[in-house]
């Protein structure tokens, strides 16, 4: 775990959050969101040709990459599920052109929805993401591949894909239970539910509060300029 760098207040990030279907970008020198088609073929040379074709023009001193897998000390671990072959290994620095951080995905949209004290975030959308950050000290956590019912993990029980097959109801009671089995367990003061399946929730559980996906850019630039962060 290191500190943000003194100096990160100055210093211009380029944010990346990368999905299944989309890569999207932003720039902490403001401007909106741009995206580009990802999907099954892309690789992590294809993500930063079509990153650079976005930020074309755009001036840049770091980059923060929100990424769809298990990352260790900045670097990916394994290949995404939902994407193409060539993640891990790759020179991501060397490619921009300057230090790039790289954490999951979840954790980006995470440090993006920190408002201090003890949080847990659980991202709803194709699978279950997780992370928690305690008094500024964020982990991501793969909480999703654990046993729950019937042989089957949490993420199971709340992917997209259940959701689809049993239905909403069904659904949001399993969201409800596993989220209450994780906030005894971990003890939050609150709970930020993100992802793009949060929409889905007509009401939410106790100590929970809604997250948003545009917060992944907010994340990504506090992961350089929030000095108070440990990461």
């Amino acid at each position: 775990m290191s500190k943000r760098n003194s100096k990160g207040a100055d210093l211009v990030v380029l944010a990346i959050d990368i999905g299944g279907s989309h890569v999207k970008i932003r720039s902490s020198a403001g401007g909106g969101k741009k995206k580009a088609d990802s999907g099954k073929s892309m690789g992590g040379g294809d993500m930063v040709a079509a990153v650079k074709e976005m930020a074309k023009g755009m001036k840049y001193d770091v980059v923060a990459m929100g990424y769809p897998g298990t990352v260790v000390h900045d670097k990916p671990l394994h290949d995404p599920a939902n994407l193409g072959e060539g993640w891990v290994g790759f020179d991501y620095a060397s490619a921009f052109g300057c230090p790039v951080r790289i954490v999951n995905d979840a954790l980006m949209q995470a440090l993006g929805s920190y408002q201090g004290g003890r949080m847990l975030f659980l991202g709803l959308g194709t699978g279950l993401g997780a992370a928690m950050i305690v008094e500024n000290v964020a982990q991501p956590m793969e909480v999703a591949h654990l046993p729950y019912r019937k042989g089957k993990s949490y993420e199971h029980y709340v992917a997209e894909a259940y959701r689809k097959k049993k239905g909403n109801k069904k659904w949001r009671k399993r969201v409800f239970d596993i989220v209450e089995r994780l906030s005894a367990a971990l003890e939050p003061d609150y709970i930020v539910i993100g992802g793009g399946n949060v929409e889905k929730l007509d009401t939410l559980p106790p100590k929970c509060r809604r997250g948003d996906n545009a917060l992944a850019f907010d994340g990504g630039f506090r992961l350089w300029k929030d000095e108070d962060l440990i990461v």
